[in-house]
C-alpha cells in the first residue's frame, strides 16, 4: 500500500497559502512530516483526513481517490488531531465501546472483545473505568490512539502527538506508534526532530507550505557531513556571525552559546567540525527560508 500527495495547494479564505504544490511518495510504515509551527503541517493532515477540500491536485492511497471518495477513506482511517475533545465524564471503556458502535461494528462480543484489546494494547486496562476528565495528557493521548485504530485502519493520521508529554509518556508513546506502523501507514506530523529520528524511515521536511527535502533520514543526515561546524560565542556575537554565514541554529550549554554553521569547509581555524545529525539537517532547510520570509 502506498500513499501518493501530487501537486497538492491550499489557499485559505484570509489569503494564507497554506499548501503550495506538495507532492509526495508515502510507503507503508512510519512517516515523519518534520516542520516548524505554520509550515503547513495541520492543513496537510486535515485535508488526508477529509475535513477540508484542497484548491488542486489530488491524493490516492492505491486505488483509492482520498479528495474524491470521502466516505471509503473514511472506512479505512484512524485519526489523531493536535487537539481533540473528550467527554470528561465517561469512562474510556464506554467511550471506545460507542465509538465501536458508531463505525458499524455492531456485534456486541465482537465489539467488548475490540475494547478490551485496545485498552490493553495502549496500556488503559487499569483505568478503563474511570472518566476521561480525571486523564493526564499522556492517557488522553493513548486514548486518542484507541479511538483511531477502532476498524483497523490503513492509514493513520497523528498530528503532533507528543507535545507536551513528559519523557516517560513520550516513550511509551513511541513504542505504541512504532508497533502499530508495522502493519499500516502511520504519518507522524510534528516540530519535534526526535520523534522523526527515532520512530521513521521515511520523512519530508515541510517549510511555508512547502516540501524542501525528503527521504529516508540517514540519506539526509549524509547530504550535509563534514560541513556542519560549531563555535562556542558570547551571545551578543550572534547578529554579526548570521550577516557572515549560514548559521543553521544556536545552542546553550552550560550557559555559553554554541552556533551551528552550514559550510562547505571550515569557516576559520576557531570552528570545529561537529557529526552532523537530523536536526542540523532540519535547521539547515528552514533557516535560509525562513529567513528569507521575514526579509
Amino acid at each position: 500500500m502506498e500513499l501518493q500527495i501530487k501537486d497538492l495547494s491550499k489557499t485559505y479564505s484570509n489569503g494564507v497559502h497554506a499548501l503550495k504544490n506538495v507532492s509526495l511518495n508515502i510507503p507503508q510504515g512510519m512517516f515523519g512530516l518534520l516542520g516548524p509551527n505554520g509550515a503547513g503541517k495541520s492543513s496537510l493532515m486535515r485535508t488526508l483526513a477529509t475535513l477540508q477540500q484542497a484548491d488542486s491536485g489530488s491524493i490516492m492511497l492505491d486505488d483509492i481517490d482520498i479528495l474524491k471518495d470521502k466516505g471509503r477513506v473514511r472506512e479505512i482511517l484512524g485519526y489523531l488531531p493536535q487537539e481533540f475533545g473528550v467527554y470528561p465524564k465517561i469512562s474510556s471503556y464506554n467511550m471506545l465501546n460507542h465509538i465501536a458502535s458508531l463505525k458499524g461494528i455492531s456485534n456486541k462480543d465482537e465489539r467488548k472483545d475490540l475494547v478490551e484489546s485496545l485498552l490493553n494494547k495502549t496500556n488503559l486496562w487499569d483505568v478503563r473505568n474511570k472518566s476521561l476528565g480525571t486523564y493526564s495528557g499522556g492517557m488522553k493521548q493513548r486514548f486518542g490512539i484507541a479511538q483511531a485504530l477502532i476498524g483497523e485502519p490503513k492509514l493513520i493520521v497523528v498530528d503532533e502527538p507528543t507535545a507536551g508529554l513528559d519523557p516517560a509518556e513520550r516513550v511509551r508513546f513511541h513504542n505504541l506508534l512504532s508497533e502499530i506502523g508495522e502493519n499500516t501507514i502511520v504519518i507522524l506530523s510534528t516540530h519535534i526532530v526526535d520523534d522523526v529520528s527515532n520512530l521513521c524511515n521515511n520523512m519530508a521536511i515541510i517549510c511555508l507550505g512547502e516540501v524542501v527535502a525528503q527521504g529516508k533520514p540517514s540519506a539526509l543526515i549524509e547530504n550535509v557531513k563534514g560541513k556542519v561546524w560549531k563555535k562556542t560565542i558570547d551571545k551578543s556575537e550572534i547578529e554579526n556571525y548570521k550577516q557572515e554565514m549560514q548559521v543553521i541554529s544556536t545552542h546553550l550549554k552550560s550557559g555559553d552559546t554554541v552556533i551551528h554553521v552550514l559550510n562547505d569547509s571550515q569557516p576559520d581555524s576557531s570552528f570545529e567540525a561537529c557529526e552532523a545529525d537530523l536536526e542540523d539537517v532540519y535547521f539547515a532547510e528552514i533557516s535560509s527560508r525562513m529567513d528569507t520570509a521575514l526579509a
